[in-house]
């Protein structure tokens, strides 16, 4: 079935939305991490992961406003999930995060592979989409390092 090019970027948007959510849920689990951990530790989470994450969602943020606008498309208000349980240790929140931050990423390599973007003929959506997969990619590195030395 053949689509046309209204439902084409509809599903885009709808795609992107997807992957800013998840970027969302990383972001508040990081900010959960960071309220378990010492000072060093938590300074070094918010550089190397928290402000990272946030940058990303802003420019998923904007990606996806901009998309819906150019096209006249209904745009949305993303909020951040909260960052869970009570009972959720530093360790588990960064695994939530990473989890979160793969699964952005893995979305965000669908819509570019799926040649939506280029098919719709919008190269600030491609460019947005680039940059985002950019930022995200080497985080769970990073937050495999900061594991690495929780509990010591």
């Amino acid at each position: 079935m053949a689509y046309s090019t209204a439902e084409a970027r509809q599903q885009l948007l709808d795609d992107l939305a997807h992957a800013v959510d998840e970027v969302g849920v990383a972001l508040a689990a990081l900010g959960g991490a960071y309220e378990e951990l010492d000072e060093q530790t938590g300074d070094r989470l918010e550089a190397e992961l928290f402000r990272p994450v946030q940058v990303a969602y802003g420019r998923a943020q904007r990606t996806h406003a901009g998309f819906a606008e150019r096209h006249g498309l209904p745009t949305r208000t993303f909020k951040p999930s909260t960052a869970g349980r009570a009972s959720d240790t530093a360790r588990s929140l960064l695994e939530a995060a990473v989890e979160a931050i793969g699964e952005s990423e893995h979305l965000l390599a669908e819509i570019q592979d799926s040649m939506m973007p280029v098919e719709v003929g919008d190269a600030e959506l491609r460019a947005g989409l680039a940059e985002i997969r950019e930022r995200v990619a080497p985080l769970p590195d990073r937050a495999r390092e900061i594991e690495r030395i929780l509990g010591r």
